[in-house]
């Protein structure tokens, strides 16, 4: 009365082809690298504003050889993360003034506060300590301008 089936159903899995999966670690890695990669870029930008010979620098509060110090050793980090490849690093744009300064500086404590989240998760000392210390010099400005203006 009823015929056996003799193709496959349509609900039968698929020989699933082989697709490389990434661990978490990996993933973690990668967002970690991608993060510290932000804050470099943020980093340079900063440098570059601090070590303009217009005359600006003075006024500005940044101290140039700090930054680059910071973005050295930021590099270092994602080199680290990323098998030893060194980030490439965009050429900054010239000029600023105090309220693009103030801009990065938010935005460079944002990228280092996300990177000291996954570098928590990762469970990486290195990372979590720079980006740490990364935080801690970025919040002291927005600190001192949040004073001035109460």
């Amino acid at each position: 009365m009823y015929e056996p089936i003799r193709t496959k159903s349509v609900h039968t899995m698929a020989a699933a082809p082989e697709i490389p999966h990434r661990s978490r670690e990996q993933e973690l890695d990668i967002r970690l690298a991608g993060q510290l990669t932000a804050l470099l870029t943020v980093t340079d930008e900063l440098h570059a504003l601090a070590t303009r010979t217009d005359g600006g620098a003075q006024d500005t509060g940044l101290d140039g050889a700090a930054l680059a110090a910071a973005a050295e050793r930021i590099a270092e980090q994602v080199a680290r993360l990323s098998g030893g490849h060194y980030p490439l690093r965009a050429e900054p744009t010239d000029g600023g003034a105090p309220a693009r300064i103030e801009a990065l500086q938010q935005r460079a404590h944002t990228l280092a506060g996300n990177a000291l989240a996954v570098a928590t998760s990762r469970g990486d000392s290195a990372a979590m300590a720079l980006a740490a210390e990364r935080m801690e010099a970025h919040t002291a400005p927005l600190r001192n301008r949040d004073l001035a203006t109460a």
